[in-house]
Order: structure tokens, then C-alpha cells, then sequence
């Protein structure tokens, strides 16, 4: 789950937080360009579609591929739009439609598996102010070279945070861990 950094690019298998596509709509539904208002409002009803398909999908599963199917024709007419947008002289609504084009199957791989959670809303307690300092440590840390240094930094990042979130030191916890798995026992788990 990702929120469009580019960084994140290159990853096969990714999805892409719907809450940072809706405020981005709403921002511009709430413009004072029609065109940009229409725009903003055929997203946010397209998203709306899709979360309803989903949510409703996690209580009765439809077959394979049923989803993306029944939702085809608008995620095209949406599509189509966003082709018509890609050189809008709105900036922002020009951003945006080259946004969804860039990462189009990111946004909408809830449909081929609706068990996917739609926004990264529940990684984010505090909202940005809980992943400020790791994406600061990231860029000043020049970012990840490889995608084992992608997962290791997640871990870490992931760790930390539930022992923090169970007031636990984490420092501990993780030299616990790293003692543990170099005698080739397993590690103890995080805090519950």
C-alpha cells in the first residue's frame, strides 16, 4: 500500500491508498472550474463505486473476476477522461489524470481481490504525523537500494511502531530478537 511516491514505483506487486485519491478529487469537485468540478465529481463516484463493490464483495465473494467485469464500463468512461485530462491546462487536474493513468491497476486491484484493505488509513493512527519521520528517515537515508533493503526498513518501521503503540520500548524488543535468532532459536513476538 502506497501513497504515489514514486519511489514505490518500481514494485510488481503494490496498491494504492484510495483516501489520498478522494481528497485529491474533493479538491478539485470543489474548484471553481467546471471542468475540474466535473472531473473531481466522476471520481469520487467511481470510488464510491468501487468501495460499495468491495465491502460489499467481503460478505458474499463474487467468482473470479466478477468484479472488475461488472465495474468495466465506468472504470473505462473513467479512463477515457482521464485520457481527454492529461494535457488540461488545469495543473492540477492535468496531475491528477496522469496520477491515475501512471498507476491505473493500483488503484483498482481491490476488485480482483476485495480482501485488500482500500486506504492505509489503519496504518496511520495519527494520520501523516505517524509516518513523517520514516518517510524524513528514508530520504535521509537516501532511500532503499534493493527491495530486501525496501522490507527490511518496513519491518523495522512496522516493529517499532507496534511496540510503541503498546508502550513498549522497541530497542529491546529488537535486541531481543536479533539475540534469539543468532543462537538459531526463534524470535519471542511482538508485544500484544
Amino acid at each position: 500500500m502506497s501513497d504515489g511516491c514514486l519511489a514505490y514505483r518500481d514494485l510488481d506487486q503494490r496498491l494504492r491508498c484510495l483516501a489520498h485519491l478522494i481528497r485529491k478529487a474533493q479538491a478539485l469537485e470543489n474548484g471553481l472550474e467546471p471542468a475540474t468540478q466535473h472531473f473531481g465529481t466522476d471520481l469520487l463516484t467511481v470510488i464510491a463505486t468501487v468501495m460499495v463493490a468491495v465491502y460489499d464483495a467481503r460478505n458474499a465473494p463474487p467468482p473470479a473476476g466478477a468484479l472488475r467485469a461488472r465495474h468495466a464500463p465506468m472504470l473505462n468512461a473513467l479512463l477515457y477522461e482521464c485520457l481527454h485530462q492529461v494535457n488540461a491546462p488545469h495543473e492540477k487536474m492535468r496531475a491528477l489524470a496522469r496520477e491515475l493513468l501512471n498507476d491505473w491497476d493500483t488503484f483498482w486491484v481491490v476488485l480482483d481481490h476485495p480482501e485488500l484493505p482500500l486506504t492505509n488509513n489503519e496504518a496511520l493512527p495519527a494520520r501523516p504525523a505517524a509516518l513523517r519521520h520514516w518517510v524524513i528517515a528514508r530520504r535521509i537515508g537516501m532511500e532503499t537500494r534493493t527491495a530486501q533493503d525496501t522490507r527490511a526498513f518496513a519491518h523495522l518501521a512496522s516493529i517499532i511502531k507496534t511496540c510503541r503503540q503498546h508502550a513498549v520500548s522497541p530497542w529491546p524488543s529488537l535486541a531481543e530478537v536479533i539475540h534469539q535468532r543468532r543462537q538459531g532459536l526463534k524470535e519471542k513476538p511482538l508485544p500484544s
